[in-house]
């Protein structure tokens, strides 16, 4: 397994016992069974490792979309799987550190919108457009936030 992908499990099982704020790389680098100095070598604290791993379901969501695929599928893709690993994606949005997931989330989701309007339009957002999508990315954080701490209710 990529180093990676282990030092995320093992996140993930410290979740199970106590909130990501109280987790401390020693203790995901004891789970998993390697050096600080590893963990280190591939992310820069525990926040960017939370990132990583949310970046690693957004690209699979997304990366079949100029095959047919549409928005909406992507999205789906993205809620199912954030839905399935609930646990890990609750305890990552509540979390307020600095670089922390709902601020990442949106970066990345408005890069994806504004590069789709820019393809299709062939020309850059005015601001206007610029602050409507701000404001929609930024309720679509909301609303994912809450649609996940209330229990994932609806399907993705």
């Amino acid at each position: 397994m990529d180093t990676k992908y282990l030092l995320a499990e093992a996140l993930k099982r410290c979740m199970k016992k106590a909130p990501l704020e109280k987790i401390t790389i020693k203790d995901i680098t004891d789970t998993c069974g390697v050096s600080r100095q590893t963990f280190y070598r591939h992310f820069k604290d525990r926040q960017d490792l939370v990132n990583w791993y949310f970046d690693k379901i957004l690209l699979e969501s997304f990366e079949h979309m100029g095959e047919g695929k549409t928005i909406y599928d992507g999205l789906v893709n993205k809620f199912t799987f954030i839905n399935q690993e609930k646990l890990f994606f609750s305890a990552a949005f509540k979390n307020d550190d600095q670089n922390n997931l709902r601020d990442h989330d949106f970066e990345l989701i408005l890069a994806f919108y504004t590069h789709r309007i820019q393809e299709k339009t062939r020309h850059p957002l005015s601001d206007q457009l610029q602050f409507q999508l701000e404001m929609y990315c930024q309720g679509s954080i909301y609303m994912t936030v809450k649609w996940l701490l209330n229990g994932a209710q609806s399907s993705p």
